[in-house]
């Protein structure tokens, strides 16, 4: 992608550019201090809540620590959205709630990564896919 970040809210959802990734992964709660350097090593994103340590890391260091989760799909929103853009989650959760999918959202310095339930992650991508389609007729019925 080039250009800077997109702020205009149709313009993010049209330039949305949806990709799944074919890892799994899972989300997580390093208890243990040894745990969670472990798992930190892994993980594709860490936060720091009251409670503790959270994490996401892929499937197969959440089962080689021993801890059951879900599994999730990630599809990274390739737009470069600018962090102070409005709307680009508000219409992607939208519509993945409507269709009865939960997501997590994650927003990255770049690109937004929206983490749904692995078995629904295929009609979550079509979903999106068709949100952004719609949003670029729309765009070009303006230009």
């Amino acid at each position: 992608m080039t250009g800077g970040p997109v702020r205009d809210t149709q313009a993010m959802i049209a330039g949305m550019a949806p990709r799944l990734d074919s890892q799994t992964y899972a989300f997580v709660s390093a208890e243990a201090p040894g745990q969670a350097l472990d798992l930190m090593r892994q993980a594709l994103a860490t936060f720091r809540e009251d409670e503790g340590l959270a994490l996401i890391v892929p499937m197969e260091a959440a089962e080689e620590a021993g801890i059951a989760a879900d599994a999730y799909a990630r599809i990274t929103l390739m737009v470069n959205s600018a962090l102070d853009g409005v709307g680009l989650t508000a219409a992607v959760a939208s519509c993945l709630a409507e269709a009865g999918i939960a997501c997590n959202m994650v927003a990255a310095y770049r690109h937004d990564h929206v983490f749904v339930p692995a078995a629904e992650a295929n009609r979550a991508l079509g979903l999106l896919r068709e949100i952004e389609a719609r949003a670029s007729e729309a765009t070009e019925t303006e230009d």
